[in-house]
């Protein structure tokens, strides 16, 4: 003997499984396109699920409020007495098939507003609300498409045409003609789904995927509408339902009908079949400054310790330095701007000594080698750029702090023989001569320097463009809004123009490093490692950075301007693709240390 409602408890299963399954859901949103070499956890990018996916919690506490409802009336003994429970449960089932199937899900149950001035103020004046609210259940494909369920029944739909019925016929009460009747009913043919249907596009046209003129598309999954289904008379069906479907998908609608068959039973096994998510470098690689000085550093390069303690003695200071620096802080203490105290010089010691095991782990350069030759096995596709600003800061640090090894990779990097006033032009060969590696172990040389300090139509002409993933698309966009805020004035005096770059060694009549530029909208990012930045995610290719700090800072940023979609992992078109590009990649940093070495404190 079949149960009582037994469709409620069907659904009371569906929803149970459906609790369990968003407990334990991981969006592959959570990734960013980000190679982390470094070894730390970043988490501005691997934040709680909870946290990534913007909706998430609400879908979750809906569920186990309906749960909880559906279970106290079915373990009532007197709930067969009582009529059939109106519950949700199968619009929020729906909802979590939707998710579960969707690629690239940035957001539930976000609200789009559909303004007729852009310009609006986000915040409402004199209590008027910012533009109509549109409701999009799942945001998918990295904000690229909108999925919304509708859960309305054939008997529903009938209601509302009898109501349009009604008052048609009511109206043409007159109307002797059949035929103009029948027109007027066509052009006045309207109802819940079809403008249901209309806002959505409304809404898709007025809010474009952050950094992108590219409309969403519009996904309408009606569960429980079906055009062939004869009513309770079993008379022939209104052919209006078929009718409103086809509307739809001439407003350009992707419509699904029914429900999703056979997820909540595989949802189990969803966390277990998940493929890892892999990230490559480009073959164009961006550098910034601080990239540049760990490919020059003398960590990078020289023979690794036997040992840590090996490590920690190699930056001992010898006694002629501790007495100099002794007099160097004594003689700046009585400045009021002075921040730098006698125990610095042994933090930076240590600092020295934590980046040279760092290098007995794995060698950044062994590292770059081991990664660029699994996307190009020769290395001869493999190309290195950076900006002009970050090479001109480099050569200013290296002509003030860099031993001589240093130096002479400096100028063999650049290719620049007047770089600090020498008179031979260097060889590529010379960057590697006191390095353990073999010459020409990673083809670095020459660096190429990016045209103008900040891309546009002009010197991106001279590059081959490709599609630009949301991410790569958003970040460039949040660049750039960074460095709308600067005052070119002012970047013009903290940056020498392109004309004075064969005269990099030039510093400030005190003989100390200019301070590089902040940026007005985040004190914590300077005006160079944005620029660098944009470079990279306008062409699409990888950043190499040992800024881990300025990173997180910056995707903050990102975040913020984008309502969290933007920091999404994009899996390849192609789905026979190894790996994504990687936006960002992440590595340790290596100072300049040959000045600091014990052992070569006399050269």
């Amino acid at each position: 003997m079949a149960r009582p409602y037994e469709e409620l408890y069907e659904l009371c299963d569906c929803l149970r499984s459906v609790s369990v399954g968003l407990d334990t859901y991981e969006p592959e949103s959570q990734h960013s396109p980000i190679i982390d070499s470094s070894g730390e956890e970043m988490s501005e990018v691997k934040t709680q699920t909870r946290e990534v996916l913007p909706g998430l919690r609400f879908l979750r506490e809906e569920v186990k409020r309906d749960l909880q409802v559906l279970q106290k009336f079915l373990d009532d003994s007197e709930s067969t007495s009582l009529p059939p429970l109106s519950t949700n449960a199968p619009y929020l089932v729906a909802v979590w098939q939707e998710l579960l199937q969707a690629r690239g899900a940035v957001a539930i149950y976000r609200t789009f507003h559909i303004t007729t001035h852009p310009q609006a103020s986000r915040k409402p004046q004199n209590g008027s609300a910012k533009g109509h609210g549109v409701k999009v259940d799942v945001v998918a494909d990295s904000g690229r498409r909108w999925i919304r369920v509708n859960t309305i029944k054939n008997s529903r739909i009938l209601m509302e045409f009898r109501e349009m019925d009604s008052y048609l016929t009511s109206s043409d009460e007159d109307d002797g003609d059949g035929r103009s009747s029948r027109k007027k009913q066509n052009q006045e043919f309207d109802n819940s789904v079809l403008r249901m249907g209309r806002e959505l596009l409304e809404a898709a046209r007025a809010n474009p995927p952050h950094g992108s003129d590219e409309i969403p598309s519009v996904t309408m999954r009606l569960t429980r509408l079906n055009p062939s289904l004869s009513d309770t008379n079993y008379e022939t069906c209104d052919p209006r339902i078929a009718y409103t479907i086809d509307l739809l998908q001439r407003m350009g609608i992707d419509v699904q009908l029914g429900e999703r068959q056979g997820i909540i039973k595989e949802m189990d096994n969803t966390s277990a079949s998940a493929q890892p998510i892999v990230f490559e470098p480009t073959t164009h690689i961006n550098l910034d400054l601080s990239a540049l000085i760990a490919l020059i550093s003398d960590t990078t390069h020289s023979h690794l310790p036997r040992d840590p303690d090996d490590a920690n003695t190699r930056f001992i200071p010898p006694q002629q330095y501790v007495e100099w620096k002794k007099q160097r802080v004594q003689m700046l203490s009585d400045s009021p701007d002075a921040t730098g105290t006698w125990k610095d010089s042994g933090i930076h010691s240590r600092v020295l000594a934590d980046q040279a095991q760092q290098e007995m782990k794995k060698g950044l350069l062994q590292d770059m080698h081991d990664r660029l030759r699994s996307i190009s096995p020769t290395l001869q596709n493999i190309q290195f750029w950076t900006t002009q600003e970050a090479r001109r800061r480099c050569l200013q640090i290296v002509y003030k702090i860099a031993g001589t090894k240093e130096r002479q990779r400096a100028e063999a990097l650049f290719s620049c023989s007047t770089c600090f006033q020498t008179t031979t032009i260097p060889t590529h060969n010379q960057f590697w001569v006191h390095s353990r590696y073999p010459s020409n172990f990673i083809p670095l040389m020459p660096i190429k320097l990016f045209p103008s300090s900040e891309p546009d139509a002009t010197s991106l002409e001279s590059f081959q463009l490709n599609p630009l993933s949301p991410f790569m698309t958003s970040l460039a966009s949040t660049c750039r809004n960074i460095l709308s805020q600067e005052d070119i004035s002012r970047l013009r005096e903290s940056q020498s123009p392109p004309g004075h770059s064969a005269a990099p060694y030039l510093i400030n009549d005190e003989g100390d490093i200019p301070p590089a530029a902040v940026t007005l909208a985040n004190p914590k990012l300077t005006v160079h490692t944005v620029q660098s930045m944009l470079w990279g995610a306008a062409l699409g290719w990888t950043t190499l950075t040992t800024n881990r700090s300025s990173v997180k800072v910056l995707l903050k940023e990102v975040k913020r301007s984008t309502g969290g979609g933007a920091l999404t992992y994009e899996s390849p078109r192609d789905e026979t693709a190894r790996a994504s590009k990687a936006a960002i990649w992440i590595v340790k940093p290596r100072s300049l240390a040959e000045g600091s070495r014990s052992d070569c404190y006399s050269e």
